[in-house]
């Protein structure tokens, strides 16, 4: 299961109820929001995470940061701590705010919706995204390896590189150069 189908389905669709809720949208537009929001954040997290010492880092902050609340959880998403802690996460997955403007603006330009609104629920979404791979990590294996799962050769590793698999081939080579590419045309 991929996150925006994970997402989608949390607490039989509580997730998307409550974003809508949050951001005075229905639900089929709370869901058009998230998955037009939800690649870029794959995608920064892939490219983190093929950086040196970045899947180390990804499965850490897998480990410690208690993210599978916000799908277990969909009312923690009220929080201010959420939006605090999503910020975090677009800081590191995204790099600047700029670059959180243009993927708010990006989805607002295929989904009609006010770009302030994308940006407002861009940190929740980075959060709940964070807590769908940490219950994927968890449920695969990946985190009860601890970081030595994350050698070269660790069950760990592979089911982690198993989810930065984009296309389900097999490889994350392919995906790799493909952000590459995306990221120094």
């Amino acid at each position: 299961m991929d996150l925006l189908e994970q997402l989608l389905g949390a607490q039989g669709g509580a997730l998307p109820r409550q974003v809508a809720g949050k951001f005075g949208l229905d639900e089929a537009q709370a869901r058009q929001a998230m998955a037009q929001l939800l690649p870029a954040l794959s995608q920064g997290r892939r490219k983190n995470a093929a950086a040196p010492g970045g899947l180390d880092a990804l499965l850490e902050a897998l480990q410690s940061g208690n993210h599978q609340r916000y799908v277990d959880n969909p009312q923690e998403i009220e929080r201010p701590e959420t939006i605090e802690n999503g910020n975090g996460i677009l800081g590191h997955i995204l790099g600047s705010k700029d670059v959180s403007r243009q993927v708010a603006t990006r989805a607002s330009e295929k989904t009609g919706l006010d770009p302030g609104i994308l940006k407002k629920m861009l940190p929740i979404v980075a959060a709940m995204a964070m807590g769908a791979l940490s219950k994927q990590a968890a449920s695969s294996g990946a985190l009860s390896q601890g970081r030595m799962g994350a050698a070269p050769g660790g069950r760990g590793a592979d089911s982690l590189l198993s989810l930065l698999d984009f296309n389900k081939d097999g490889s994350i080579a392919d995906d790799l150069l493909g952000l590459a590419k995306k990221f120094f045309k």
